[in-house]
């Protein structure tokens, strides 16, 4: 859970996942929406990965990133159950 927590706490990982709730996408069409390296959208990438709030899926000489929205209805769960 902290992985997750991490990788949510960043802005940019925030939108990435904000961009790949409306469509899954391709690093090159993510990094287009952003004014940093394409190196550092792929350092985002792999840590959204390993905190599995997104999934890829290699498609020719594509690398296809989705949102997994599995983890975030897990996190939501848990966070509910603070509440009660």
């Amino acid at each position: 859970m902290n992985s997750i927590f991490k990788a949510l706490n960043d802005a940019t990982r925030r939108e990435i996942l904000d961009l790949l709730k409306e469509k899954d996408m391709a690093a090159g069409e993510i990094a287009d929406f952003f004014k940093i390296s394409k190196p550092s959208i792929s350092h985002h990438l792999d840590i959204l990965k390993q905190a599995d709030l997104i999934s890829s899926e290699k498609k020719g000489q594509f690398v296809i990133y989705s949102i997994n929205t599995t983890i975030m209805e897990d996190v939501l769960q848990w966070i509910l159950t603070l509440k009660k």
